[in-house]
């Protein structure tokens, strides 16, 4: 099966987005490292093919600290925003809690006209 670059774009930031997911959920986190945390998970994604932007906010009102002094990243405290281009296709989706789930969707994707140069 042969996919559009537009396809291709909108797998890959479901992939991406459900990768995240599934690889931070349970890190050991605290209100205090909630900065860093977003900015290791940016930077590690970011590396990925195909990924062009990624902004990752944690919700810190959800941190609450266990009796060692911290808490453990949730679904629900994911608020991801990820675009990503292959070709000139491009695709924005995101991952953040609606009515008590982490969803993602699909925000937008769209063709670019290539520019030709004469």
């Amino acid at each position: 099966m042969v996919r559009t670059n537009r396809e291709q774009a909108i797998f890959e930031a479901g992939i991406k987005l459900g990768a995240l997911y599934h690889q931070w959920v349970g890190t050991p986190i605290s209100r205090q490292s909630a900065g860093s945390v977003e900015t290791a998970i940016e930077k590690a994604v970011i590396l990925q093919p195909f990924v062009e932007e990624i902004t990752v906010r944690l919700n810190r009102g959800l941190m609450t600290e266990n009796v060692f002094g911290y808490s453990e990243l949730t679904g629900l405290m994911f608020d991801v925003e990820i675009t990503t281009r292959v070709g000139f296709s491009y695709c924005r989706a995101r991952l953040s809690p609606d009515a008590g789930y982490p969803l993602m969707e699909i925000l937008e994707s769209h063709d670019i006209a290539e520019i030709s140069r004469h």
